[in-house]
């Protein structure tokens, strides 16, 4: 053999061999080059503890690219083309110490390693691309799959709530909850879909699907809501119905609204390089001021290893500054939350009046080590302390692979605000143009709803979601218990599912007890809800409410709820499509439910049950 041949065999064995050695990935014969088959890694390093990146890698990561939906969802693309599930996850071995391998094998690996310790207590999903949790089996013909634990392994990090269950109505008629509309959630389930991979059970939260989407409730003539109740015969079960509760806001026009003074709080951290990370985050932060009045003001706090204050407070009209101070941002470093936080407040809490908004808005992938002498706890007690001084808070998530979406949520829920998710520029501007006004104006705080079931009509019910945001019933009336905030024109929809016991009377009584914006006493209203407003058959209810159901019914079974087992995602899907209505947000939903489909098994699509 000639020398010539013997160099270039050495040199493809030595790159075949330094490629099986990179840990949480293997090739495997006939695999596309391109695919990664991921494995649980041990207790990984924080952003802090993490060494930096080569030069050369660190350069590939952080050029960016002109921004639009096209770069974000370039992965997405290529994914639509078949509704399967990934592969299952496969153990290979260590690599031992001093191996090298190729750039693009280690920028895989890394991105598996540099992720922030979860916090106890919380599911951790895979990293991205997500594939689908190995414990699904196939389910059987015409139903769910039966239950079964997610594995552990390291990756985004969501809070595990269990399902509400039934309650006998003659044991307890009450169910308390706090408002919600959060829409983070369907955001990320979103993006698992769309990358060919089920969302974990723990990131499905069935209200934040539903309340993702626009119906059509009759703003109030007067005060700061109304409330909408309609039921219709569950298309799952004969014996069952379902009813939907839906609060509808106030709208507040642009020009209408409170001056607002926006901290926009951003993680310029090493994690945050990716292009649907912080440069998205950047250019959110430019729609947000765009659609600003004349009488609003923008300071911009960063935070990594160390915060910094990029922007003074700024009038929201001298967009060149604003602009130029935004475009400045680069990331690189660890992560400060907790250090960044206290700074943010600070200048939020100085614009804080009655007669004004102030607002910090935190933009990061939520990997945060919190920050020297600072735990979360304590982060989070400091936040209650501002809320009570008039700031809000808004928590914005980005990007797969280290995304705490249960740090986001609490913070969200401590700070008075709403937590959402952002993967395309689209979505963007959903929440930053078009959504900006309810964000930004609070018409109604700690809002309480409690319905209470008659015995007589109702023999058992479950709530379909809320689960993280129970109230014990005797709190409804107590004003110094927390509870959730409406914006302006925002929209509340809760489902249930209820047996009857065929009495010809009113099902009960829907209750909400909420506060004005400035007030600490509460106010109550009450709404009947009448045997007229149950429709004969589902065909003959509106809608938005045959919507709202498809919706809570998907997320129900993408959280694996065991009430939902045996409930058939092809009969979702007909209600859904005919329910579009011309939105084209429902339109899009249809198509992830087709995706959901494949992945869940090819027994769940039959049209037979």
């Amino acid at each position: 053999m000639s020398s010539t041949k013997l160099n270039r065999l050495t040199r493809w064995g030595s790159a075949a061999l330094a490629l099986s050695l990179v840990p949480a990935c293997s090739t495997s014969p006939g695999s596309r080059a391109s695919s990664i088959e991921w494995q649980s890694q041990p207790r990984e390093r924080s952003k802090a503890e993490a060494p930096a990146p080569e030069a050369g890698l660190a350069q590939a990561e952080t050029e960016a690219a002109p921004v639009d939906d096209a770069v974000y969802e370039k992965a997405e693309a290529s994914d639509a083309k078949a509704d399967v599930a990934m592969p299952s996850p496969k153990q290979v071995p260590a690599k031992p110490a001093g191996a090298m391998a190729p750039v693009e094998s280690r920028r895989e690996a890394m991105a598996v390693m540099k992720r922030a310790e979860p916090m106890a207590g919380v599911a951790v999903a895979p990293a991205s691309p997500p594939p689908p949790p190995p414990s699904r089996s196939m389910p059987p013909a015409g139903g769910m799959p039966m239950q079964q634990p997610e594995p552990q392994s390291q990756g985004n990090s969501f809070a595990h709530h269990a399902a509400n269950a039934f309650t006998e109505t003659a044991k307890d008629r009450f169910s308390t909850f706090a408002v919600d509309v959060d829409t983070a959630s369907y955001a990320v389930s979103r993006r698992y879909l769309n990358q060919g991979a089920l969302p974990p059970h723990a990131a499905v939260r069935v209200e934040e699907f539903v309340n993702y989407f626009k119906y059509r409730y009759t703003p109030p003539e007067q005060g700061a809501f109304t409330v909408h109740l309609e039921g219709a015969p569950s298309p799952f079960n004969a014996n069952r119905q379902f009813v939907r509760v839906g609060v509808q806001g106030k709208v507040v026009s642009r020009s209408q609204r409170k001056p607002a003074h926006l901290v926009f709080l951003v993680d310029t951290s090493g994690s945050m390089s990716q292009q649907d990370k912080l440069p998205l985050a950047k250019e959110a932060m430019k729609l947000a001021v765009k659609n600003l009045n004349e009488n609003d003001t923008v300071a911009i706090v960063t935070y990594a290893g160390s915060t910094r204050d990029v922007l003074s407070p700024t009038p929201a009209t001298n967009l060149e500054s604003i602009y130029k101070a935004i475009d400045t941002l680069e990331s690189g470093g660890g992560t400060a939350m907790g250090s960044g936080m206290q700074m943010a407040y600070k200048h939020a809490v100085k614009k804080a009046s009655g007669n004004a908004v102030s607002r910090v808005v935190v933009l990061t992938d939520g990997d945060a080590n919190i920050g020297p002498n600072v735990s979360a706890d304590a982060m989070l007690n400091s936040i209650q302390g501002y809320v009570k001084e008039g700031v809000t808070l808004s928590t914005i998530g980005f990007g797969m692979g280290n995304y705490r979406d249960d740090l986001m949520e609490k913070l969200a829920n401590k700070g008075n605000g709403n937590c959402f998710y952002i993967d395309s520029y689209k979505e963007a501007k959903k929440v930053f143009e078009t959504q900006l006004t309810g964000t930004l104006e609070v018409i109604a705080k700690d809002v309480k709803i409690q319905v209470e079931f008659d015995p007589k009509v109702v023999s058992r019910y479950r709530l379909v979601g809320y689960e993280n945001r129970d109230i014990a019933d005797k709190d409804f009336r107590d004003d110094k218990v927390d509870a959730g905030e409406i914006g302006a024109g925002h929209s509340v929809t809760a489902v249930y599912e209820v047996e009857l016991t065929g009495e010809k009377a009113p099902l009960g009584t829907v209750r909400i007890r909420a506060k004005a914006p400035n007030g600490t006493e509460a106010a109550e209203q009450a709404f009947p809800f009448e045997q007229k407003m149950l429709r004969a058959t589902l065909d003959g209810a509106s809608a938005d409410f045959r919507f709202a159901l498809a919706v809570a019914a998907t997320a129900d079974v993408l959280r694996g709820s065991p009430s939902a087992q045996g409930w058939n995602l092809a009969t979702v899907q007909k209600l859904a499509e005919g329910a579009i209505d011309g939105q084209t947000d429902r339109e899009e939903f249809t198509k992830l439910v087709v995706r959901a489909r494949g992945l869940l098994g090819s027994s769940m699509a039959r049209d037979g049950r």
